[in-house]
């Protein structure tokens, strides 16, 4: 019977560091250790699996084939080591944590984000609301949510920002809006933000409107957009391929800020911990 293989994770996490750094010098530098016991550690996981994981010269360091799934499976198994460590030394948190998201930002990499934040704290009840802004804000002051990300006026100085983009009004390739014909507009129930700042900006330049779909959901404005119902207010990063952005026509609109807002009252830990998990979330396109 074959010898089994004990994988170390102290040396498949040097490991891991020289493979992300493609250097012996920037991996011993990370892991506060000495060059030397670098070396030591990556020469006794190739003799330990008897296969050679990195090619090496003076100049630089590549993986060679065995040394590209040695590093995938060290993601894995240190990624479970550590969530075991966590959840057994009692270093994650437990607990509620109340998370409202504005559904449009839902569509974003946040779901990602979030099975990350949950695996890392399995101990904490993560319990996600996705509806319009104003509903979750609502929600918030009282004292049903703990943390919410939101879309708000660029200068609403409320909360952290995120990412801030510039409104846009976004329709298919061939919509047309003559000046003189009402603007048909799809937007979100009322009240909704989106919607008063699209309404807003028609009457200060003079235009008329009417709504040709109302909805609560981002998949429901999409659809009614993309079935040529009508014109729809976006953050501009977040219009899909399959739409444009319409300028003929049609007035400029503000900025808009995507932000997390925090219950004062709630567990600053936890929603801290959350905030620094979503900071990193992009503005991409809704999905097509």
């Amino acid at each position: 019977m074959a010898e089994q293989i004990q994988l170390d994770p102290v040396l498949l996490r040097t490991f891991q560091t020289v493979a992300a750094r493609r250097s012996f010098t920037q991996a011993a530098q990370v892991l506060g250790l000495a060059q030397p016991t670098v070396s030591q550690h990556v020469r006794r996981l190739e003799e330990m699996v008897g296969r050679q994981l990195l090619n090496r010269d003076t100049r630089r360091v590549e993986l060679t084939d065995n040394g590209e799934a040695m590093a995938g499976f060290a993601r894995q198994i240190l990624s479970a080591h550590d969530e075991a460590v966590a959840y057994f030394t009692g270093s994650a948190m437990a607990g509620r944590l109340r998370f409202g998201v504005a559904d449009e930002l839902a569509m974003t990499e946040l779901p990602g984000v979030l099975r990350e934040f949950r695996r890392h704290n399995p101990q904490l009840n993560l319990e996600l609301t996705v509806t319009q802004s104003g509903t979750l804000m609502r929600r918030l002051e009282a004292n049903h949510l703990d943390l919410v990300f939101v879309n708000q006026a660029a200068d609403a100085g409320r909360g952290y920002r995120v990412r801030r983009d510039r409104l846009a009004w976004a329709g298919l390739p061939t919509v047309q809006v003559p000046r003189d014909q009402p603007v048909p507009l799809v937007t979100y129930q009322a009240p909704s933000w989106s919607r008063d700042v699209a309404i807003q900006a028609l009457q200060a330049a003079g235009r008329t409107w009417r709504v040709t779909c109302n909805t609560r959901e981002i998949n429901g404005v999409l659809a009614a957009v993309r079935a040529g119902l009508g014109v729809c207010v976006l953050a501009k990063g977040r219009i899909p391929g399959d739409l444009r952005q319409i300028t003929a026509d049609l007035p400029p609109l503000p900025e808009v800020q995507m932000s997390l807002i925090d219950n004062p009252r709630s567990n600053k830990d936890q929603v801290r911990a959350l905030m620094m998990a979503v900071r990193n979330i992009e503005v991409t396109p809704l999905g097509g």
